[in-house]
Formats: structure tokens, sequence, C-alpha cells
């Protein structure tokens, strides 16, 4: 026998078929791939339960997963039984073969390919369209649980007389309802159309008919839901014209109906349902008529209708009846529109007065008066929290593992007298780039929190700080001492902090240096049990780092820290909500706590106009600090409430909600979708509450509207000849808008100082101060949220103007020169607008950065009043230039040189008191604290008026009223003269 290979005794080679080893190897590596394929996917859903039950939210957790699956399965299957079923249908009513003709006949081998695997065919093309269709449907969670839970608004629209609920929750779930029709209609069309022609019911080349009469009716039938589902669309897009966008000249971006609308599109549509709903009938019909006739020629009207009804009619209304005479047309849905917008954005109770801006001179007024108003009107904030970050950073960073925001925040705490004072705040957070050597373990296991807060006077410096200018810190250090007292001051969440951290375990975390190196080990009950195999298996899945499955620094205790910014823990919990781009810190209760502002919006409230939360809230302040803008919101909105406080423990983590507007249908919805998880408003502590305020990204949405929502006259609205806009921010060249800002302030007829949020416009297109605008910004306050608006009716300096000439001032030009030459830079801090004597006085800290401090430092203070531009070291110097110094009236009494002084207990008590206020006065100024200055002026005001008063009241009972006033009139003018040479020594007033 000839050799086959091998030779004659070898064996033969085999080829073909692997050997049952190979194939043994290869189905273990696809078990074992589909195996990690399903633990990734587990590991992603497991991780996401433990922490949501670790923040005891499990509920939200648990209530939007079934509301997806429960969508998904419910459209999925619904979509899939469409598609089969029409598949299935054609399939049955083939003709017979021998029917055919020659052109189905040449599919003969495409239907003998798929013969044996047609149940496998259908079964996968239901199977995949019911993925798609149910993934698509578990989007729509947010819109089923509104539909289900939606709360009544109590406010109709003004065309249809139906409940605004109607629009915000029912209308999204019908139109998704109508879409998901459509989408069954057309799938199930194209895949009984295909099987038709695959099994010989459609001709497409043969002559003759072109269609069988089971598949002519099957269909017909199809194209009778196509159309009668276009007639419900029809119908729904009657009500959709109450929360129809347009662009209207005379308003811009507009919302709801318009002449046009109700005159001819809402007819129009209402004819078109009509001609639809018939045209779906003869469709039908075709079951009996076996005709497509009727049905080709009731389609063909209907489309003509469409173009001449629904198109062509209404162009003509517009160019014939409103262009010709539009104001007069359109001023009843301008009103409409006017009243749902101020109503929608909650300004609708917003109080605009007409105000002179030119102020009081000192013709009209006494100097000593003008300059009492001034000391009064406002706790002057020349500590800007924009600026003086980088500030905060180099003399309290303490280490390079620390860090502070580049932005800080103002809030309010009590000083030594127990009055409120304006505080500009700061965290020290960890930052790891600052980590000596950076590892794995030091990353997430060492280094793990920040440590304290620092705080520091908003109205002036510390005169005793090196270098000058530097902020008088209230609470610094670290451990920090001050006057927050005894409080945690480890911070385990916050704003810098984004990645996890392990904690609790065998590892030991440094807490800080100071003295010596001290360390400690994390006792909240935050994070994520990591003792479980389970559990450290998922997580080092889901984090893609396999040494946590593995390492010996994970032990009994350990915890892991993970979604640890405030707002990505709010957002968390209450996915429903939108989050203010501005968490901001408070120690209450001896806890750091992060204060979030949180938003219900919608986009279907009629006719209130809609805006891009992240365009109206970007300002000059979020184009540098991005993070604070509401930028993952771009979708429109058109009606926006803060119903919800959040806080967010610093140590511990915790997050609660809590209700804040009660009357909000919105968040009563989503209420009813998660019950239990919003705490109700009286379970605010009063603590927390005094440290709670107004937010800044809807009082920016609210500017926005009141540019144009202002005027309430709809022809005057139509005009647009009273609009305004926010204008630049004139500290820098970037051209974005200026930002509100926190100062407390007295409003004109108000009594005492209100903390406030407040903003300027100008007139469009003009630089001049067109309005001033100023929300009550205290939650303890019995008006908190009102908004007040200042028209501006004078040519007034808008703040551009005013930067302009405080630039062109000699000893700005001055200081200017000086700087040249000394690697040191201008930074402008805040510029404060405030209403005083029917004017406005303009107070702008300048900082310098460089030199030695390369970091800004308070330097100057730049005043404007009635055009009168001065530029000093001190806001004291600058109120002295402009308004006389304190005590310098010549309308003062004389003294009496032979009067002795009075023995009365009384009137030594009261100068006793007058003596102490001129010392708190003096320290004041010393620290350049303006609120605290101001209320000693008050109260040595008050206690020279007691001891006038009882003066006068002892000299007459013992020699006549004459002599008693005189002993009076000297006991107050020997204090005020003591007062006025004080203070007149002194840099402020």
């Amino acid at each position: 026998m000839p050799d086959r290979g091998g030779g004659p005794s070898g064996p033969r080679m085999r080829v073909g078929r692997p050997s049952r080893r190979v194939r043994t190897l290869l189905l273990t590596l696809g078990v074992l791939a589909v195996l990690a394929m399903l633990f990734v996917m587990f590991a992603g859903f497991w991780t996401d339960w433990l922490w949501y039950r670790s923040v005891k939210y499990s509920s939200v957790f648990t209530t939007t997963l079934w509301s997806k699956i429960g969508l998904f399965a419910v459209f999925g299957l619904l979509m899939a039984v469409a598609v089969g079923v029409n598949i299935w249908l054609a399939h049955r009513l083939r003709p017979p073969l021998s029917a055919m003709s020659m052109e189905q006949q040449n599919l003969d081998r495409y239907r003998m390919g798929i013969a044996p695997y047609k149940k496998w065919i259908l079964l996968g093309i239901t199977a995949l369209v019911g993925l798609i269709a149910g993934a698509s449907a578990a989007g729509q969670w947010r819109t089923w649980l509104m539909w289900v839970n939606g709360v009544p608004f109590g406010q109709k629209d003004p065309q249809f007389n139906l409940d605004v609920a109607f629009y915000a929750f029912d209308l999204p779930w019908y139109r998704f309802l109508l879409g998901f029709g459509f989408a069954a209609a057309v799938l199930g069309l194209i895949a009984a159309a295909l099987t038709h022609y695959l099994y010989g019911g459609l001709r497409v080349t043969s002559p003759g008919a072109r269609a069988t009469a089971a598949a002519t009716g099957h269909l017909s039938v199809l194209l009778g839901i196509f159309v009668a589902l276009k007639a419900v669309a029809y119908w729904l897009d009657r009500y959709g014209l109450a929360v129809k966008s347009s662009e209207f000249k005379a308003a811009g971006n507009w919302t709801g109906l318009r002449y046009v609308d109700a005159n001819a599109y809402l007819p129009a549509k209402t004819i078109l349902f009509c001609i639809a709903a018939i045209c779906a009938v003869l469709f039908f019909a075709t079951l009996w008529r076996r005709t497509w006739q009727l049905p080709v020629i009731g389609f063909g009207l209907m489309v003509l209708s469409a173009i001449l009804i629904g198109g062509l009619y209404p162009a003509i209304v517009q160019k014939f009846q409103v262009e010709p005479n539009e104001q007069k047309k359109e001023s009843p849905y301008i009103k409409e529109n006017i009243e749902a917008t101020r109503k929608a954005y909650g300004i609708q109770d917003a109080k605009v007065t007409d105000y002179s801006g030119k102020g009081k001179t000192g013709e009209q007024v006494p100097k000593e008066q003008l300059r009492k108003d001034a000391d009064a009107q406002a706790s002057y904030r020349v500590i800007d929290p924009n600026v003086v970050g980088p500030t905060f950073d180099q003399l309290q960073r303490q280490r390079k593992y620390y860090q502070f925001p580049t932005t800080l925040d103002v809030d309010r705490y009590k000083d030594a007298n127990g009055k409120e004072q304006d505080t500009v705040i700061g965290l020290r957070e960890l930052d790891l780039d600052g980590i000596p050597k950076r590892n794995w373990i030091n990353d997430h296991f060492t280094y793990t929190h920040g440590y304290g807060a620092i705080t520091a006077k908003g109205t002036g410096t510390d005169p005793k700080a090196d270098p000058a200018g530097s902020p008088d810190f209230t609470e610094s250090g670290l451990p920090t001492k001050g006057m927050l007292g005894e409080y945690q001051q480890r911070i385990y969440y916050g704003e810098k902090t984004q990645q996890y951290s392990i904690v609790g375990g065998p590892q030991k975390e440094l807490d800080y240096e100071a003295d010596g190196e001290k360390t400690t080990s994390y006792e909240g009950n935050s994070g994520v049990n990591l003792a479980n195999p389970v559990n450290r298996a998922a997580y080092a899945v889901a984090f893609s780092e396999p040494q946590i499955l593995y390492s010996g620094a994970i032990g009994e205790g350990s915890r892991i820290l993970y979604n640890r910014t405030p707002k990505e823990r709010v957002e968390a919990v209450a996915p429903w909500l939108t989050i203010d781009g501005d968490a901001y810190p408070a120690v209450v209760d001896g806890k750091i706590q992060w204060i979030v502002d949180a938003y219900t919006t919608s986009n279907g409230y009629p006719y209130a106009s809609r805006t891009t939360l992240g365009d109206t809230t970007a300002d000059s302040l979020t184009a540098a600090n991005n993070q604070r803008a509401v930028v993952a919101q771009e979708n429109q909105v058109n009606y926006i409430r803060n119903s919800v406080k959040a806080t967010v423990d610093a140590y511990d983590g915790s997050v609660k909600l809590y209700q804040w507007d009660e009357k909000d249908p919105v968040l009563k919805t989503w209420m009813n979708a998660f019950p239990d998880t919003v705490k109700k408003k009286s379970e605010i502590s009063p603590e927390l509450r005094e440290h709670m305020r107004y937010p800044q990204d809807l009082f920016k949405v609210q500017r926005e509207l009141m540019t144009r929502y202002h005027v309430q006259s709809p022809s005057q609205f139509y005009s647009g000849s009273d609009v305004w806009q926010v204008p630049n921010d004139p500290t820098n060249n970037e051209k974005n808008a200026v930002p509100p800002y926190y100062l407390s302030l007295k409003m004109p007829g108000d009594k005492e100082q209100k903390f406030s949020l407040t903003t300027t416009f100008t007139p469009n297109g003009r630089p001049n101060l067109g309005a001033f605008m100023a929300v009550d910004a205290d939650a303890n306050s019995d008006t908190y949220g009102s908004i007040s608006v200042l028209n501006v009716k004078s040519e007034v300096p808008g703040p551009q103007q005013v930067q302009s000439e405080l630039n062109g001032d000699p000893e700005v030009a001055e200081f200017v020169r000086n700087l040249r030459g000394t690697d040191s830079d201008i930074v402008y801090g805040n510029l404060l607008t405030v209403p005083m004597n029917d004017g406005f006085l303009y107070i702008e800290p300048v900082y310098v950065k460089g030199g030695s401090a390369n970091y800004p430092l308070l330097k100057k203070v730049g005043v404007q009043y009635n055009r009168n531009t001065v530029f000093k070291n001190t806001l004291g110097e600058a109120f002295d230039e402009i308004f006389g110094a304190q005590g310098d009236s010549p309308d003062q009494p004389p003294t009496d040189p032979d009067q002795p002084p009075s023995t009365d207990p009384t009137v030594q008590q009261a100068l006793e008191d007058a003596q102490n206020a001129l010392e708190r006065g003096e320290e004041a100024l010393k620290k350049q604290d303006w609120q605290a200055y101001g209320e000693a002026q008050q109260d040595l005001e008050e206690a020279l008026k007691r001891a006038t008063d009882a003066e006068a009241k002892a000299r007459e009972e013992e020699t006549g009223n004459k002599s008693g006033a005189k002993a009076g009139d000297k006991a107050g003018e020997k204090a005020e003269d003591k007062s006025g040479d004080k203070a007149g020594d002194k840099n402020g007033g």
C-alpha cells in the first residue's frame, strides 16, 4: 500500500473537527465570558442598590427601577405583539402557491431558505423591536409618574378652561402614547407589507392585480389605524397650541396662542380632525368593499386639506388680518402671556415703583445726616467672595493637600454682641494634587478629608494683619478657632471632593498636622461596608480597581465613600429635581452642613414664555467657575419653583430634603410618587433656617424675565419701549452678565437692613441705569422672597459708566502709575449698588495682587454718589470726602463752659452708654467694619438723645425750662464733640 503520511506504521494526521478537549475549553471560555458579562451588569446594579440603601433612600431606587421595568415590559411587549401579530397574520393570509405570479415564484428560493427558521426569525424580529421599544419607553418613567400622581394646579388656561395640570402632567403622557401608537402602526405596516410581498399577497412588477383581497383588507386596516391616530394627533394639537413655542417679533420667544392660532389654526385642527376621522372610516370600510379607491381619495383630500387649511389659510389670516393691525389683534393674547409668565416664574407680586435716581445733596439734606444715612444704609461688603478665594487659600491653607474654592460664599453669623453680620465663608477641603507622594493607599486611604471652616467679616479688613488688606478672619487656624465654637471640623463631603475614599478599616487616616501628625479613623455611618467579599468584588468591577478585591488595607469596618459632592448626592436621591449651581456651607448645631437649593420645573405651563436655564443662569462667575451654573439643565422650561431646600452633612454625608414651597403642585406630585422622601417644612430647625437664603439661580432666571415682563400693559409690551437688559460685568472685559450680589441693605421705606440679593438693569442698548432689583433673601423674614424693583426715571450712570468714571479718576491713574514695574495687578471687586436718599451709592473695593503677596489684598475703595467719584484707602475716608467727616456739621448747638456736668444718674448712664458706643465705633473703624460702625453710631445717637432729654427734664424741675434745656444741650454737645473729635481722627465715619 502506498504511504499516505506518517510512514507505513505511523498514525494518520486527523484534520477537521477539533478534539473534545479543545471543544470543552472553548465552551468553558464562552461560559466564563458570559458569566463575566453578567457579573459586570450585576455589579452596576448591586453597587447602586447598596449606595441608595446607605443614604436611606432605597425607595427612590426601587420606585424608579420598577417604573422602568414596568414600562419596558408593557410597551416592549405591546410593540412585539403589534409587529409579530401582523407578520403572523400576513403569513396566514398568503395565497396558495399555484395562484402566485412568476414574480412571486421567483422568490421561492428565499421562502424555502427561511422556511425552516421562520419561527426563530419571527421571534428574533419581535424580540428586537420589543427591546428597542421597551428601552425607549423606560426612559419615560418621569412622564409616567407625573401622569399617575398628578396634582391639580387650581389654575385654568383662558382658551380651553382646563387645569394647568392637564398641560403639565397629562398632555406629555398622551403625546408619548400617540408617538408609540404611530411607531407601532408604521412598523406593523412595514412588517405586514414585506411578508405579503414575500408570500405573494403583493405584486410590484407583475401585470394585473397588485394585491390579494386578504392583503388589501389587512393593509387597509393598518392604514386606517394610522389615519385614526393622525386624527387623535390633530385633536391633541388643539391643546398643544396653548404651550406651543413660536417667534413673535414683538416678544421674541413666545409661548401660547396668538390671534392666528385662535382664529385660524384652532378651527383648522378641528376640521382636519373630522376629515382624518372620516378617512380612517373609509380605510376600515375596505374590509367589505375590497377596493382602495375611496380611502385613497379620502387620504389625498386629507393631505390637500392639511396644506390648504392647516398651512395656507393661517398664512392668509396672518398676512391680511393680523399684520395691518397687529397690536390691536394681539393685545388680548399678549395680556394672557404676561399674566401667565409672571405667575409661572413667581414674579407676579414684584413691586415696581418709580425712583428718581438723583440723590439728595448737601444743600437739600445736612451733610451730617447724609453721612449717618450712608453709614446705616447697608453693610458694605468690601470683602468680595468672588475675589478673596486665593487670599483664603494662601493665608489659611496651612498644608499643600488642602484647598479653598475659587469663589467663596456669603452667609450671616452673629458677632460677639449677638448681632448678625455678613460673613464670607469657605471650607478647607482636600486637594489630592498637593499630597507629597501619590499612590493608591495615600489617595484613597490616608488622605480622605478636609478640615475646618474659615470665616471672615464681609465688611472690613484686619488692620493688625500682615500684610495689610487681609480679611478680618473670625474663624481661622488648624484646627480652627473663633466665633463658630465647637463643631465637627472634618469634611468628608464637599464640592472639591470627587474621588472615592475607603475609611474605617485597618488603615489609619491622616487627620491634620499641627504640633505633630494626628491620625483618625472614620466613625460615621456613611458609605458602603466592604467587609462582604461580594461587595468588594462588585466595587472592584464598578470602579475598575482590582486592588479593592485583595488589598490588606481593607478589612472589618472598612467603608467606601463616593458620590461625595453635595450636588451629586442630592441629584441622586431626588432625580426629579433641578439643582442650583451653588451649594454653600453653614455651621449648624455643631456640624458643617451643605445647603443646596433645588427646583421643580415644567415646560407645560400654558401661555408662559420659555427660558433655557443653562443660558439664563450664566454670568461672569459661571464663565470662570463652571460648576456653579445650572449647566446640566439645557431643556427649556416655563415654570420654576424653589420648592425644596436640601442639606448634606459634610461629615457623614446624610441627605435631607425639606419641603420649602408648600403650595407647589409639581412638588406635591413628586411627593406622591416618592412618599416619605421629603420632610415637612416645619421640621427645619431654627438654627438651620437662619442660614437659608434666596437662591441665586432662581433670582437670575427671574431677573432675565423681568427685563421684559416688568411691563404689564399689552401696548407697551408690544412696542418694546421699556425693555431692560442685564448689564455686563464692568469689572472684567469678558462681556458676561454681572452676577447678583448678596448684601444687607435698606430699600426705600424700610426701617432696618435686610439680607438681600440685588442686581441692576440698564435700558436696552443704553449704558445708563434703568432699574435696581432686590429680593428679601432672609429665610427667617416675614417678607422672604418679596421682590422690589426701583424703576429709575432720571439719567443716572449705569455700572459700566461708573466703572469708566472711576478708572478716569486722577487718584486711580496715580495709583496705577505707582504699580507699574512692581509686578502687581489691580483686581476690581464687586461693584455694589445701594439706593440712598432718592439716589444710588456705588461702592467698589479694589485689590492688588502681586509683589510680595501674590494674592488679592484690599488696598483701595472707590465710591460714587451723585456723580461725585472718590478713590481712597478706606471706605471711611471715601465717605469723609463725599459727605464730610462725622461731627463737622455747623448745626451743632453751642457749648457753655460755665455749665457744670450733670449728676443725674439717668444722664450719667446715658453718657456711659454713649462712651461705650463711641469706643465700639472706634474699634470698628480700625477694622473697617462698616456694619458694626453703623450700629455703634445708631447706639451713640440714641444714648445722646436720652442724655439730652433726661438733663432737660432735670433742669426744668430745678430752675425752669430754660436752664434745663441749656444743661441738656451742654451734655449732648459734650458727648457729641467727643464723638466728632475721635471719629474725625479715624479713617471712617
